[in-house]
């Protein structure tokens, strides 16, 4: 009886063992199938987001090769500004004041001096001149000069206007312009 006895506990025991591990096999694949199915997941948005990053990639590299193409026609329009818009050093002063006093004229202003001040823009073969200028007349004398600044053929860029009353009941306009001469 005590073989048999023993026999029957060390069956017990190992089933037990065995339904153990079982359970613990079962715990274990469980676990790997959660794992797998949120790994899955989250493998799927990686993919999605490494994909719309290399669409972003691939756009960029599109843009940069039609900047590149059109860099020669880029550079043309460039050089026809820089000739056309730009007055040569040489007689730029003269230029600016002989516009200045015609843009007066056809607007019926009296011109009172003009102030320039030169800044060498380097390695761009190029001068940046500031241009102080006073002129007076009545109001609509003024917006007609200023629209024939606008207009004129070479480049100025106003920055700064002041009003004034004169002694003779006109208005004086102070105005700061920008203009650039090519060396």
């Amino acid at each position: 009886m005590t073989l048999n006895h023993n026999s029957n506990r060390w069956k017990r025991w190992v089933r037990t063992a065995i339904a153990l591990v079982l359970v613990l096999d079962a715990a274990l694949v469980y676990a790997n199938w959660r794992n797998a199915s949120t790994a899955t997941g989250a493998q799927r948005d990686k993919a999605a987001n490494l994909a719309k990053e290399a669409d972003a990639y691939e756009k960029d590299v599109d843009r940069a090769e039609a900047i590149k193409r059109h860099m020669p026609e880029v550079r043309q329009n460039c050089q026809r500004f820089y000739q056309e818009e730009f007055l040569p050093a040489a007689t730029g002063y003269s230029s600016v004041i002989a516009d200045f006093g015609e843009l007066a004229g056809h607007a019926g202003l009296k011109t009172s001096g003009f102030a320039f001040k030169q800044h060498v823009v380097e390695k761009r073969g190029v001068s940046e001149i500031d241009i102080g200028a006073t002129v007076e007349g009545d109001y609509p004398s003024l917006i007609h000069f200023i629209n024939g600044l606008e207009r004129s053929k070479n480049l100025y860029l106003l920055y700064d206007l002041k009003l004034a009353s004169a002694s003779t009941g006109s208005i004086r306009l102070q105005l700061e312009l920008r203009t650039y001469f090519r060396s």
